[in-house]
């Protein structure tokens, strides 16, 4: 599962086996773990974080589409 980057506590990554779905980012810190689509961007599930976490995050994956479309580009299209 390739780390993509971390921003403060939180680690954003895709699984190896994530190329059949749409362009998305799995976000985890501790036991929490919440998958965002990319674009357009928006939870698709939340796994123990609180609504204020969520929207924080959210941001995160926003102001990184970008980021997290070259590294699935570049993972399952080389």
């Amino acid at each position: 599962m390739p780390t993509i980057f971390r921003i403060g506590p939180y680690r954003f990554f895709f699984w190896a086996n994530d190329r059949s779905e749409a362009v998305h980012v799995h976000v985890e810190r501790e036991n929490m773990i919440a998958k965002f689509w990319v674009d357009p961007t928006r939870l698709q599930e939340s796994g123990g974080f609180n609504r204020n976490e969520l929207l924080k995050i959210q941001k995160f994956v926003e102001e990184n589409s970008i980021r997290i479309l070259e590294a699935w580009n570049e993972y399952f299209n080389s």
